[in-house]
């Protein structure tokens, strides 16, 4: 009896040394049967292949090692940092909706060896890409009801106005308990706080247009009963980061914390408004049951991150380059 009890003394103190981020087990889950587990697997994927950087709970920025600029290799060992936003943007199938943002199409092409890659990295640090990895996360995942966009507003506006057609529900995240798969997004304006009723409203009177969102996937709710949500948004910090939200008992995000519109200012003599997870939170869209996804129209093929096809020509030429690029002609003149 004796020796029975020690060993389940050393089960929980090796579970409790573990610890209960559940990225490190999910990763290599990314073909599950159920959708809620690929979407958390594809996340936590790329979440350790930045390194772990996180946001606690007290809203402080714990951890980071590499940002979206650098050059600087990811976990894989041979992954540049900005290269891989770039296949964010390719692999989602978004970088034709940016096709007139310069930079945009040579991302195409990034990771070539033999192409200059300057105008596709100064499109990844000039365009924001939080939008671009969860579309390219529910298309790697092959979430059906889906349609990816390079701003969060478009399928939050879906799950609103188009409940039937949506992977998603519409709600308000102070009443509804989060589960793994779901989103949680806040609304970017500094000089506005909507709310879930205000943001419920704008997107009655089809008034979103170009609002500015952010929305992090929860990979994992309340984890052997540790009262915290594990979130993995894209850009945040300039990286993939986890945030990390405490909840109640009864599984609710406990005081989420919610920006006002007179906030003061973050500094070293006002530290307790240093909150990165202070945000105007307006909806939780909860991802539907197997059975209601059944119904959704199918997932897009998942797309190669291989890189393409080099292009017939160039408008920005590099000299040297090998094999060699011809210039593009000119358009003619009208």
């Amino acid at each position: 009896m004796l020796r029975f009890v020690i060993g389940l003394l050393c089960l929980a103190a090796a579970t409790n040394a573990v610890g209960a981020d559940v990225c490190p087990l999910l990763r290599s889950q990314q073909a599950a049967p159920d959708a809620a587990t690929r979407i958390a697997a594809v996340a936590c994927s790329e979440h350790l292949l930045w390194y772990r950087p996180f946001i606690d709970t007290a809203g402080r920025l714990a951890s980071t090692s590499v940002s979206e600029a650098e050059a600087s290799r990811l976990d894989d060992g041979g992954t540049l940092a900005w290269q891989r936003v770039a296949s964010y943007w390719r692999d989602s199938g978004l970088l034709p909706q940016m096709a007139g943002v310069a930079g945009a199409p040579e991302c195409g092409y990034a990771g070539s060896d033999h192409y200059a890659a300057t105008q596709c990295r100064s499109f990844v640090l000039d365009q924001a890409w939080s939008a671009a990895f969860i579309s390219w996360v529910m298309r790697r995942a092959a979430l059906p009801g889906f349609r990816g966009s390079a701003s969060h507003v478009d399928y939050v506006r879906d799950a609103y106005l188009r409940p039937d057609e949506s992977a998603f529900v519409y709600l308000d995240p102070a009443t509804t308990r989060p589960a793994t798969g779901d989103l949680l997004c806040y609304v970017r304006m500094p000089e506005r706080v909507l709310g879930y009723e205000g943001l419920r409203q704008a997107l009655g009177n089809d008034d979103p247009q170009g609002l500015p969102m952010h929305c992090d996937v929860v990979v994992a709710a309340n984890p052997g009963n540790d009262g915290t949500a594990y979130l993995v948004g894209g850009n945040v910090q300039q990286a993939v980061t986890m945030r990390l939200l405490p909840l109640n008992r009864g599984g609710l995000f406990w005081s989420l914390p919610r920006r006002a519109e007179v906030d003061p200012d973050c500094s070293p003599d006002t530290a307790a408004a240093c909150n990165l997870s202070r945000q105007d939170w307006a909806v939780l869209l909860k991802l539907k049951p197997a059975q209601g996804l059944a119904g959704l129209a199918p997932p897009l093929p998942i797309l190669s991150s291989r890189v393409q096809a080099q292009p017939a020509c160039c408008v920005n030429c590099v000299v040297g380059a090998v094999p060699p690029v011809p210039r593009c002609p000119k358009p003619p003149v009208p």
